[in-house]
């Protein structure tokens, strides 16, 4: 009953309860961490000359996109990063 009315409003993961700790900080906890990153990519834009908003805008955009490509395409987060980072361009120098 308890999982029938949590999926009526999201997605449901049945854990053993020593686990529950591990999901209070990955997902409990994680938005955290996403918007974090999401902080520094905007202030970098900004402090590179784009508006507030484009900023912004294209933060937001960019992990929507990322996030539905993990979903759709079931790749693992590390091999889409992989595809997207050219060998010695200014993703790779990014990340370094």
């Amino acid at each position: 009953l308890a999982e029938a009315m949590f999926k009526s409003v999201g997605m449901t993961a049945v854990v053993e309860e020593h686990l529950l700790d591990v999901v209070t900080g990955l997902s409990g906890s994680g938005p955290a961490y996403i918007y974090y990153v999401m902080e520094a990519m905007i202030e970098a834009g900004r402090g590179r000359g784009l508006s507030e908003e484009a900023s912004r805008e294209l933060t937001i955009q960019t992990v929507l996109g990322a996030a539905h490509m993990v979903k759709a395409t079931h790749e693992h987060p590390a091999e889409l990063r992989r595809k997207v980072t050219s060998p010695n361009g200014t993703t790779q120098a990014a990340i370094e």
